[in-house]
């Protein structure tokens, strides 16, 4: 199997006035395609770890390997055109710009890697229909629902193909049926060798995926794959 994303010993402290050691020696490997859940209570270690395997922070020690490069080898340029070309990001807030279109609001996913505006909207309106929005890309995000909000979040996230998919609680805002769609796309991304990681508290997101991970205290204390 390829990995898409390795930990080797990572570790995040954070320091005075309120020290922390939010992970501690965290070891992991997954795979491309795979679906995987971050589980654990609040203060467990779940962002932290999100916001490292995004490189949106470094490790305080250890090792950060993204689809074969040494994350924690790169300077803040290159880990800028690292995210922008192989980690896409969906949250529990949409973040989407009220004053854009659905499809412009897509197209910003492309803004780092270049190209003309024709060319970022064409490839936006492919991830629209991807989603389901193919009909609703003039709309600006008031007049779509909140399924639909999270749906064209999905579409900015994966308009530029990227390895990996980062997801945070993102149901979290949603009923249980616009919930459930948003979770069918994310795991149908797994069929495109997309790897999809999201954290929840949700015990219902975290069944729906391949494989779970618990963190208790910021280490791991359960991993699916090794049962």
């Amino acid at each position: 199997m390829s990995y898409v994303v390795e930990l080797a010993a990572v570790s995040k402290s954070y320091p005075p006035p309120t020290p922390v050691e939010a992970l501690v020696d965290v070891s992991l490997r997954i795979g491309t395609g795979e679906t995987v859940a971050i589980t654990g209570p609040s203060g467990s270690g779940k962002s932290t770890l999100l916001n490292i395997l995004g490189t949106l922070e470094a490790p305080t020690s250890g090792q950060v390997t993204i689809d074969g490069i040494d994350a924690s080898s790169l300077g803040d340029d290159s880990l800028s055109a690292l995210r922008a070309n192989r980690i896409g990001f969906v949250f529990q807030q949409f973040h989407l710009l009220r004053h854009l279109s659905i499809l412009d609001n897509v197209a910003t996913g492309l803004l780092y890697r270049g190209g003309s505006t024709k060319e970022r909207r064409a490839a936006a309106r492919d991830a629209l229909d991807r989603v389901g929005l193919a009909g609703r890309s003039g709309h600006r995000p008031a007049q779509l629902s909140g399924g639909e909000q999270q749906r064209a979040a999905i579409a900015r996230a994966i308009v530029g193909s990227p390895s990996i998919v980062l997801a945070d609680e993102p149901t979290g805002n949603l009923d249980s049926v616009s919930g459930d769609l948003v979770m069918e796309l994310l795991r149908g991304l797994a069929g495109l060798h997309t790897t999809v990681v999201v954290i929840t508290h949700d015990a219902l997101v975290a069944s729906a995926m391949h494989r779970r991970v618990a963190l208790r205290d910021g280490r791991i204390v359960d991993d699916s794959a090794a049962a």
